[in-house]
């Protein structure tokens, strides 16, 4: 069984703009996750301060969830430079909460990883740059394939890994691997499984409803079979995010019923 995330928007975005984090702490652990997804675009700016995410970090401690802390600042900009300022914020603010993962978006990764700077910058931040054991004050960055064309494309992620590879820093970073967000640019979400598995160390699961723009994350089907089948690629011991509405109407069943969905899956 795979342990599973809440990510906060489950719970409906303007349910965290009105009551913060923690007070969803409670409804996730109820629902028997072990983790919840801490999302910076759903806060105040007070509530990202240092001395505020230690508090919720300890709260959601106290409820028995490790966290996550996602932003979604980018990892490379949009000249494909590595943003150091970027990823030093995401990591001070996960090493305040207390984060197992600092997730943030790709960017615009344009063929130079930067692999011996970003190497050393990760270590200079305190981050986790290998497979040991988790520890609350060193947390591991991971990339998140985004919606956007900028970030959101198979081949930026599969050169990223190979030029980290290529530039001795094999292994320093991780992937979310999100099965929904690669319909948005128009990516094979099956493909990129298979080709970005040995990367992957957190999944975010949606299913996804509309066309073209107008596309929306949605809960998926007990049966639906591609998210069985992009977790069937995907490695199967590493946690599981829950990425998708619920039904404001139906709150605790649904988290409660989508939690050991995919715990199971």
């Amino acid at each position: 069984m795979a342990e599973v995330a809440i990510v906060a928007s489950a719970f409906g975005a303007q349910s965290i703009w009105r009551d913060g984090h923690a007070a969803w702490s409670r409804p996730a652990r109820r629902a028997g996750a072990q983790a919840f997804e801490v999302r910076r675009e759903l806060m105040h700016d007070a509530d990202a301060r240092p001395e505020a995410l230690r508090a919720l970090g300890t709260a959601l401690a106290d409820e028995g969830l490790w966290r996550i802390w996602s932003t979604p600042d980018a990892l490379y900009g949009e000249d494909g430079a590595l943003d150091e300022a970027a990823l030093g914020a995401a990591l001070a603010a996960g090493r305040a909460l207390g984060a197992r993962f600092v997730k943030l978006q790709l960017g615009g990764f344009a063929g130079d990883a930067s692999a011996a700077r970003l190497a050393s910058l990760l270590e200079e931040l305190g981050a986790r740059t290998g497979d040991t054991v988790h520890a609350s004050n060193r947390p591991r960055v991971v990339v998140e394939n985004g919606q956007l064309e900028q970030g959101g494309k198979l081949d930026q992620f599969i050169g990223l890994f190979n030029a980290l590879r290529d530039g001795g820093a094999r292994g320093v970073i991780g992937m979310t691997f999100d099965i929904g967000n690669w319909q948005w640019p128009g990516e094979p979400p099956l493909l990129a499984a298979a080709a970005l598995a040995p990367y992957v160390e957190y999944i975010h699961c949606k299913a996804v409803v509309g066309e073209g723009a107008r596309r929306f994350a949605a809960a998926p089907d007990d049966d639906d079979t591609l998210c069985r089948a992009a977790l069937a690629l995907l490695p199967t011991h590493v946690p599981r995010g829950i990425e998708f509405p619920f039904d404001p109407a139906r709150v605790d069943d649904e988290a409660a019923h989508y939690v050991e969905w995919l715990a199971a899956a």
